[in-house]
């Protein structure tokens, strides 16, 4: 159960809220423009929740098994994004969310996850996917898994993009590498038992100046399941795996001193308590790049964190009023 308190924030994290979000009598916006209300009264309060359960991971408090990817992209390029994602990816194209009079969330469904188109890049954070897989930290790349290469193809050749070169990775499996129209690096993974659509799941492509300190973020404190998967010979990376349900982060470790992309792409969880997760951050010093807050006019609890490299894990409570808890798309 969530609980009052008005709590005291570090001054780091009071530093990385107003960098991320304009804050104006308790309310705040998302690089969107979407309204917030960060009233302190959404927290716990200190000594409602033990040191145990501070120190502990946010697995049980999952609700969607999968987790939902956000990619930001310049506005001007969003009919080019859309094109990419619904028509040569084939996700499944969901209802819009309308966040303010000008501003759509258009969202693709992957299995029961999501990846949330959201044109413009507003807000302090800095965009830089030159290099490709390794050519800095972030979210670099996504994966997507389908059955028949010829099918892919020919839905690429439809929709107006240069077909993907598949090359032979794994006895049954084939793979290409292709750039979605705004530079992320995509990955695509023929495999003859996958469902269609990539709706087995997807892979999202992590990459970090220090590796042990990442996997902590994703084993101890998100509670992921870890694993080692074998070297990626398309990407050459060795990936240790993070998974929950349909998706998998997959998470490399590259050069020290190259760029950061904080703002291309993120993640997010469906979760029973996002006061809860909040606690934990705060406890543990994770940093909070939008506080605990409730979405106006769409009965959501969220709390926006940062990975260790500044990758937005974004933790979202829906409430009985929300479109997920009516079932709709």
């Amino acid at each position: 159960m969530t609980r009052s308190i008005k709590p005291a924030l570090p001054v780091a994290v009071a530093a990385a809220l107003l960098a991320a979000c304009t804050a104006q009598d308790g309310q705040m916006r998302t690089p969107e423009g979407a309204l917030l209300d960060t009233s302190p009264d959404l927290a716990y309060a200190p000594g409602d929740l033990s040191e145990e359960q501070l120190n502990g991971n946010a697995r049980h408090l999952f609700r969607q098994e999968s987790m939902n990817v956000f990619r930001r992209f310049p506005r001007d390029m969003t009919e080019e994004m859309v094109r990419f994602y619904v028509d040569a990816l084939a996700l499944r194209s969901l209802n819009p969310i309308q966040l303010t009079s000008t501003q759509q969330m258009i969202l693709t469904g992957v299995g029961t996850g999501q990846v949330k188109l959201s044109a413009g890049q507003q807000g302090n954070r800095s965009y830089d996917l030159s290099g490709g897989a390794k050519g800095g930290t972030g979210i670099r790349f996504l994966r997507f898994t389908y059955p028949d290469e010829d099918v892919v193809r020919q839905r690429f050749a439809d929709a107006g993009f240069d077909l993907p070169e598949f090359q032979t990775v794994l006895r049954i499996h084939k793979g290409a590498v292709v750039t979605d129209p705004a530079g992320l690096v995509i990955q695509i993974i023929i495999n003859p038992t996958a469902s269609d659509h990539s709706d087995d799941g997807i892979g999202i492509g992590v990459a970090t100046a220090n590796l042990a300190e990442s996997r902590a973020f994703y084993r101890d404190f998100v509670g992921l399941d870890e694993g080692l998967a074998p070297p990626d010979r398309l990407l050459d990376i060795e990936p240790w795996t993070y998974r929950h349900g349909e998706t998998t982060i997959l998470l490399y470790e590259v050069a020290a001193g190259l760029p950061a992309d904080t703002g291309s792409s993120g993640i997010q969880y469906v979760v029973a308590d996002a006061p809860y997760v909040a606690a934990m951050a705060e406890h543990r010093d994770v940093t909070v790049e939008t506080p605990l807050n409730r979405l106006a006019g769409f009965d959501l609890t969220t709390v926006w964190l940062n990975d260790p490299n500044g990758v937005t894990n974004y933790f979202a409570q829906v409430g009985p009023n929300s479109r997920t808890a009516r079932g709709e798309d």
